[in-house]
């Protein structure tokens, strides 16, 4: 698997996440899951306590931590590998302190002032581009690299070690579902910028648009869209099932490098 996309393995500890709808909000439930994940094979377990989805109502840094604070001791007391997926300083602050080795910002540093100094501890950052609201006229690639040149800039002047960085493009965030598809499409811009990609388009509502199913059905189109973004040079997968895309990366990576005679 070491020249294929890593996997980054979703545990959503909210009562509103847009795919999960609180099924992991107890502690227990999202241990067991992240535990889950990284046996099949996820890089980095990614825990969050507030959900990102559209509309979602924001909590405290002090409820968030409640949330999650088990979950990311207890994986991070297995040997697990866990990312905080925040955008508070705060949050992020205690989760390292408790063991998480990388923090997944989807405000780019952007946010929170002190999350860029906060994240400079971590083994890994995960900067995504966002937008408050959706425009369709938008001149999308000029937004998203004037957004990471920002994010950049506030992480080099807190010390960021730049072979940390990992960024993501925001699929779902902000955008049309034509400007999400635009992403993977046009991934090779994003590049440019001489940092490793992630993309996480699992279960998204754009995939709803492109197929018709609903949020529970969409791991056939989540692997069809990160297989896509996969061939466009993404490092990184953030997903919600690891082991079905594990197999579905194997396959195409072996489909593509078998020797064939003539």
């Amino acid at each position: 698997m070491d020249d294929l996309p890593k996997l980054m393995g979703v545990v959503n500890v909210t009562p509103d996440s847009f795919s999960e709808r609180g099924e992991l909000f107890a502690a227990s439930d999202a241990i067991a899951r992240g535990r889950a994940l990284s046996a099949a094979g996820a890089e980095l377990v990614d825990v969050g306590g507030e959900s990102t989805r559209p509309g979602f109502a924001p909590v405290s840094a002090e409820e968030e931590w409640r949330r999650v604070g088990p979950v990311v001791s207890a994986l991070a007391s297995d040997g697990i590998a866990v990312s905080i997926d925040t955008m508070k300083a705060e949050v992020a602050r205690a989760a390292l302190a408790a063991g998480a080795v990388a923090v997944n910002d989807v405000w780019g540093l952007q946010h929170d002032c002190g999350m860029a100094s906060i994240a400079a501890g971590a083994e890994r950052l995960f900067l995504m581009h966002n937008r408050r609201t959706v425009d369709p006229k938008l001149d999308l690639w000029a937004d998203i690299l004037r957004f990471f040149e920002r994010s950049l800039a506030l992480a080099r002047a807190a010390g960021v070690r730049e072979d940390r960085i990992v960024l993501d493009p925001g699929f779902g965030f902000g955008k049309t579902p034509e400007q999400n598809l635009r992403l993977i499409a046009e991934l090779d811009r994003l590049k440019t910028l001489g940092f490793p990609v992630l993309v996480g388009a699992s279960r998204k509502s754009t995939l709803g648009v492109v197929t018709g199913r609903p949020v529970r059905q969409r791991v056939a189109a989540s692997i069809g869209a990160h297989l896509a973004a996969a061939a466009k040079g993404a490092a990184w997968l953030r997903v919600h099932e690891v082991a079905e895309h594990r197999d579905a990366l194997m396959c195409w990576r072996a489909a593509l490098t078998v020797r064939t005679d003539g």
